[in-house]
C-alpha cells in the first residue's frame, strides 16, 4: 500500500478544516447554523490571509459565497415552501383519512400501505412535511384502536428516508450531490435517472420495515405521560387578617420565594382588573389570579394567609380543584413554528395561546428543570412541549401555522386551497421531469403560483424556510469547492484508493458508500455528501471507470441516515412522538443500513460497471 505524499499547504489546511467541520457539525451544544457560519468564515479568512493561485489566477475568498445563489439551495428552499403549503392546506389529508379508516379493517395491510405511501410521497416532497402529516394520523390510530404506536412511527419515519433517495429532488442531499457533480463538469443527472436501482432497494427496505422492524421494537410509551391536567387556575382572596394586606406585590412574592406568579388582580367592589406591578399595594378583598400545581396553590394560601377559591367556591375537602374542560396536548416544535432559537418567554407563548407549558421534552426525555424555568430555555427543533389548556384553546393551536400537535384528538385541517397546492406540486415535478424547465426554475414558478392563488402568504413562506438548512448547504458547498480547487479532494481520493488497493472497482465503490453511510449518521448528511462528491469523482478518474456510479454511491450512502436520532431531523420528531430511545434506532437502523448497503452495492455494479 503506497500512501501518497503530503499535498500542498492549502490542501493540507482544507483537510484540517474538513476534520474540524465534521467535529463541530456533530456537537449538540453548538447550533448547526453557528458551526456552519464559523466554517464559512474560517475558509474566507484562510484564503484572505494566505492567498492561493490556480493556474495563475488568484482564488477570491468572496467566491466561496457562491452557495447563497446556488441552484441547489434555491431548489431546496423552494421545495421546502411547497411542502409547507401541502401541510398548511391539508392537501394530503384525504390520504390520511382513508388510511385511518382502513387501519380498523386490517392493521397489517394498513401499515404496509402507510410505508409505501410515505415513501412514494417523499420521492417528490421533502420528508419533513410527510412525517408531520403521518405522525398525528398514526397517533390517532393508536389511541382509537388502543394499540401500541411503537411498531408504526419509527418504520414510517425511516420509510420517508428510503423514499427520499429515489429522485434528485427527494432530499436536499440528492440535490447537492447532483448539483456539485454538474458544477465539476459532469453531465447532469436527471430527476428519475437512478429510480430503478433506488426503487428495487427501496422495495426491499419497505419489506424489512413492514415485517421485521416492528418485531425489533419494544413497546414504548409516548412522551405524553397521562391525560389528567396538572395545573389549576384559582384565586387567592386577601382577608382582613392576611399578612399580605398592605404589602406590595414584590413583598408578597418574596414570601413565596418568588415562586408564585400573579396573572391579574381583581379589586372589589366592582371587580375591576388592576395591573400586577411590583409596587402595587394589595388591599382587603383583592383576588389574585394564579396558576400552579394543587400543592403549590395550597402552600401559597398558607404563606400569605389568603383563602383559595376556584370560581365562587372555596377550595377545601368538600370542594376540591376540578379539571373541567382542561386537557393536555403535546406540541412538537418544527422549523416553521417560529419557536426555534427563541425562548417561550421571548415568543410570549403562554399569553398568545392561553395555555400553560407544563414540561419540556428533549431527546425523548423530560428536561430536569422547574416549570418556572421552562420559559427561559432556548427551544430547538424536535423539542416537545407538554401544554395544558381548555379544549377550545388546543383547537386553536392545531389550526395555527407550524404547530404539530400529537394527541390524536381531531382530524387534520382541509381547505379549499388543497387541490391547488397539490396541482402546483404536480406541475413543478412534471415540468422538470420532461425537461421543459430546470427544477430550480419550475419550483420558483410554483411558489409564485401559491402566492397568486393565496395558498400561502409571505409570512408563511418565511416560516417555512430553515436558517439551519441554508447555512449548512452554503458552508458545505464552499468547503467542497475549496477542497476540489486546492487538491485536498484529490489527495483524499488517492489515500482512499491506496487503502482499498487490491479491491476491484465494485469493491472500492462499495467501500465508498459504506464510508458515507457511517459519516452521515455522525455528522450532517449534506456536509458528508458535498465532501464525498469530489472525492468520488477523483476516485473514479484515477480508476479510469465511469464516474456516475461513484456519484450515486455518495448519494445513496449519504441517505442511509437510519442508525441514530440525530442523523436526520425527522428522526428527532419521530423519537419524541413515540417515546423511543437511542437504542431503538440502533436496533432497527443498523440492520437496515447493512441491507441497503449490500443491495445498492450490487445494483450499482450490475447497472453501471
Amino acid at each position: 500500500m503506497n500512501i501518497p505524499d503530503i499535498p500542498n499547504t492549502h490542501a493540507l489546511m482544507m483537510l484540517i478544516i474538513t476534520a474540524l467541520a465534521l467535529y463541530v457539525f456533530r456537537r449538540d451544544d453548538i447550533p448547526l447554523e453557528t458551526s456552519s457560519l464559523a466554517v464559512l468564515v474560517l475558509l474566507c479568512l484562510v484564503f484572505t490571509i494566505f492567498p492561493f493561485e490556480i493556474n495563475g489566477e488568484h482564488l477570491e475568498p468572496s467566491s466561496l459565497f457562491f452557495g447563497f445563489g446556488h441552484e441547489a439551495l434555491v431548489t431546496v428552499c423552494a421545495l421546502m415552501i411547497i411542502g409547507h403549503a401541502l401541510v398548511r392546506t391539508g392537501a394530503l389529508e384525504p390520504v390520511g383519512r382513508s388510511l385511518a379508516k382502513l387501519w380498523k379493517v386490517s392493521p397489517a395491510l394498513s401499515l404496509l400501505l402507510t410505508l409505501i405511501i410515505a415513501g412514494a410521497l417523499s420521492a417528490v416532497v421533502n420528508n419533513t412535511p410527510i412525517v408531520v402529516l403521518f405522525l398525528p394520523i398514526l397517533a390517532n390510530v393508536a389511541l382509537r384502536t388502543k394499540s401500541d404506536s411503537s411498531p408504526m412511527l419509527l418504520p414510517m419515519g425511516l420509510a420517508t428516508l428510503v423514499g427520499g433517495m429515489t429522485t434528485t429532488i427527494g432530499t436536499s442531499t440528492n440535490l447537492l450531490v447532483v448539483s456539485v457533480a454538474s458544477d465539476m463538469g459532469l453531465p447532469r443527472i436527471g430527476m428519475f435517472d437512478f429510480i430503478v436501482p433506488a426503487t428495487i432497494a427501496g422495495a426491499i427496505a419497505i419489506a424489512y420495515l413492514w415485517i421485521i422492524a416492528p418485531k425489533l421494537l419494544p413497546s414504548r410509551s409516548p412522551t405524553l405521560p397521562d391525560t389528567s391536567p396538572r395545573i389549576f387556575s384559582a384565586y387567592l382572596n386577601i382577608n382582613e387578617d392576611s399578612p399580605a394586606k398592605g404589602k406590595t406585590v414584590a413583598e408578597v412574592l418574596k414570601l413565596t420565594d418568588n415562586q408564585m406568579t400573579i396573572e391579574s388582580i381583581q379589586r372589589s367592589p366592582d371587580n375591576r382588573n388592576v395591573i400586577s406591578l411590583p409596587d402595587t399595594v394589595l388591599k382587603v378583598g383583592d383576588r389574585l389570579k394564579v396558576k400552579d400545581y394543587p400543592d403549590q396553590l395550597k402552600e401559597y394560601e398558607t404563606v400569605i394567609g389568603a383563602t383559595l377559591y376556584a370560581g365562587t367556591h372555596k377550595v377545601d375537602e368538600d370542594h376540591p380543584l376540578k379539571a373541567d374542560k382542561q386537557v393536555l396536548a403535546e406540541i412538537v416544535v418544527i422549523q416553521s413554528s417560529g419557536l426555534v432559537g427563541r425562548t417561550l418567554k421571548d415568543a410570549n407563548f403562554a399569553y398568545r395561546y392561553g395555555v400553560s407549558v407544563i414540561a419540556l421534552h428533549r431527546g425523548g426525555r423530560a428536561m430536569e428543570i422547574g416549570r418556572q424555568s421552562i420559559g427561559n430555555v432556548t427551544i430547538k427543533t424536535g423539542d416537545v412541549l407538554l401544554v395544558q389548556g381548555e379544549s377550545e384553546q388546543i383547537t386553536v393551536l392545531k389550526e395555527t401555522r407550524g404547530m404539530l400537535i400529537i394527541d390524536g384528538a381531531s382530524d387534520l385541517p382541509y381547505t379549499k386551497k388543497a387541490p391547488i397546492a397539490l396541482g402546483v406540486l404536480c406541475f413543478v415535478v412534471m415540468i422538470a421531469a420532461i425537461g421543459v424547465l430546470p427544477i430550480a426554475i419550475s419550483s420558483i414558478c410554483g411558489i409564485l403560483m401559491l402566492l397568486a392563488t393565496k395558498c400561502l402568504d409571505w409570512s408563511e413562506i418565511s416560516s417555512a424556510l430553515s436558517t439551519q438548512v441554508i447555512l449548512i448547504v452554503v458552508a458545505s458547498l464552499a468547503l467542497g469547492s475549496a477542497m476540489m480547487q486546492t487538491g485536498g479532494a484529490e489527495y483524499m481520493a488517492q489515500v482512499f484508493v491506496a487503502v482499498s488497493s487490491g479491491l476491484p472497482p465494485a469493491g472500492i465503490l462499495s467501500a465508498l458508500m459504506l464510508l458515507l453511510a457511517v459519516l452521515t449518521n455522525i455528522v450532517s448528511n449534506n456536509a458528508a455528501a458535498v465532501i464525498g462528491t469530489p472525492i468520488a469523482i477523483s476516485v473514479a478518474t484515477q480508476l479510469n471507470v465511469p464516474v456516475e456510479p461513484f456519484i450515486l454511491a455518495v448519494l445513496f450512502g449519504a441517505n442511509l441516515s437510519y442508525a441514530t436520532p440525530m442523523a436526520y431531523k425527522t428522526n428527532i420528531l419521530v423519537m419524541n412522538a413515540g417515546g423511543y430511545q437511542f437504542s431503538d434506532f440502533v436496533k432497527v437502523g443498523v440492520p437496515l443500513i447493512i441491507l441497503m448497503w449490500i443491495t445498492l452495492s450490487f445494483l450499482l455494479s450490475w447497472f453501471y460497471l
